[in-house]
Parts: C-alpha cells; structure tokens; sequence
C-alpha cells in the first residue's frame, strides 16, 4: 500500500486545516508527518488509516494511483 502524496495534499487543503491541526487529529507525530509530506518515507498503513480519518476520506482515496503515473 503506497500513499498518493497529491491525493494526501489535496485532502488537506480541503480539510482547511494545518499540520499542526492534523498531526493533533491523527495522532500522527510532526516529524513523522513531514516525511510523509516529503516522500522519504511510505507510512504504515496504520498510519494511513489515522490520516484518511483525521481528513474525512477513505483509504483507498490517499492511496489510489495518479492516473499518469
């Protein structure tokens, strides 16, 4: 299970909240958070459950494939 970055990104700016918010709403650190963010890392997918939660979208949506990739 891979993480879609712009999926994980758009999914924020519609939540209208920031890191912060998020990291509080997840339970996903801030450190943790930002190599997300940063592609240095593809998080458990625990951790992706937490996020798809805190942002209010399924699972499936933060982790499907761009359609040009």
């Amino acid at each position: 299970m891979k993480l879609n970055r712009k999926n994980l990104l758009i999914a924020i700016a519609n939540a209208g909240i920031n890191d912060h918010d998020l990291c509080l709403m997840s339970g996903v650190s801030r450190p943790a958070l930002t190599k997300i963010k940063a592609c240095r890392n593809n998080p458990k997918p625990v951790t992706i459950g937490r996020l798809a939660r805190a942002l209010n979208v399924s699972v499936e949506y933060l982790t499907q494939e761009a359609a040009n990739e």
